[in-house]
């Protein structure tokens, strides 16, 4: 197995919020290239690694081999942490963590179908089962790809930019198109003038049509939930996230677990005898630093939550 060589990002920081230490047990649920296993792993952890995608998983077996029964990977959506867990006889672990952005050889293999740079098929499934693009714009008529742009990638010129994809899509075929051409259709479908100056027109398109692919804030909305199942007293959970989007999923999610009193704000004492079952133990987002922005610049836009169990 070779080609899946990922920079993990913002490692450090993860191995400080989980704090790793021997006989602790850590769900991580997007292997990648494994990095983060790998770190937790040092530091004397056991790990359960899982990945949708079947070379990461095969990737990060073979790079992970030398810490033998301390780390097994599995092939598993992040969304199913508690079933997964469950197949495996373990009721509860020490440490979850999620990074949620696309790997590096997700994105520079052109055959993958996720970027705009390099010629490929509309595929875009991170684990090569489901739906394809080419798939999805088949059957998505103009609103719903409308709506796709504007709730998933923030695109301010959705419409025409829809407008373009299913007239494209009526002329040719979608099977006929490849994300070259479509990062095409897509930057003549925002006016010259208004192109972003620092990302590719196509951007937030194609963030869009991936997101939705892969219903990516499904994955983390049932990864979120599942959390205080997952984790047992003392468990840290930590996700990386890329987009507001998923931040702001993440930060939510968070506040409403670390929440100590849900009264209104008038009330001069609390009522509702709030107890909760986490604590943060991020205050605000932790971001990159300029050396691994420097050596990194995809960490540029990531974000590092965390939150600790506490009963």
């Amino acid at each position: 197995m070779t080609g899946f060589a990922h920079e993990t990002v913002l490692q450090s920081e993860v191995v400080e919020l989980l704090q790793p230490r021997a006989g602790a047990l850590i769900l991580d649920g997007t292997l990648g290239g494994g990095g983060h296993s790998e770190a937790l792993l040092e530091r004397g952890a056991q790990v359960i690694g899982t990945d949708r995608d079947p070379r990461a998983v095969a990737a990060a077996r073979a790079r992970l081999a030398r810490f033998g029964e301390a780390f097994s990977a599995v092939r598993a959506d992040f969304r199913d942490a508690e079933g997964t867990l469950r197949a495996l006889g373990i009721d509860r672990v020490d440490g979850a963590l999620v990074d949620l952005g696309v790997s590096s050889p997700q994105l520079d293999v052109g055959e993958r179908g996720f970027s705009f740079s390099r010629p490929g098929p509309l595929d875009m499934r991170m684990s090569g089962e489901g739906e394809t693009l080419a798939e999805l714009l088949e059957r998505a008529d103009v609103r719903e790809l409308t709506r796709i742009l504007r709730e998933y990638g923030e695109e301010p010129f959705a419409r025409p930019i829809a407008r373009a994809i299913r007239a494209a899509v009526e002329k040719h075929g979608a099977h006929s198109l490849d994300t070259a051409g479509l990062a095409e259709v897509v930057s003549h479908a925002i006016p010259r003038k208004a192109w972003p100056r620092s990302i590719h027109p196509a951007t937030r398109t194609f963030q869009a049509l991936r997101i939705a692919v892969n219903d990516e804030l499904g994955a983390l909305a049932a990864w979120l939930e599942a959390l205080p199942r997952v984790l047992g007293k003392g468990g840290r959970a930590a996700a990386i996230s890329f987009h507001s989007l998923e931040d702001r999923m993440v930060k939510r999610a968070f506040q409403s677990l670390t929440r100590e009193c849900t009264c209104p704000p008038g009330f001069p004492v609390c009522q509702c005898g709030s107890n909760p079952e986490f604590r943060p133990v991020t205050r605000k987002a932790v971001t990159a630093s300029e050396a691994e922005v420097a050596r990194n610049p995809r960490s540029r836009s990531a974000k590092l939550r965390a939150v600790v169990k506490v009963r």
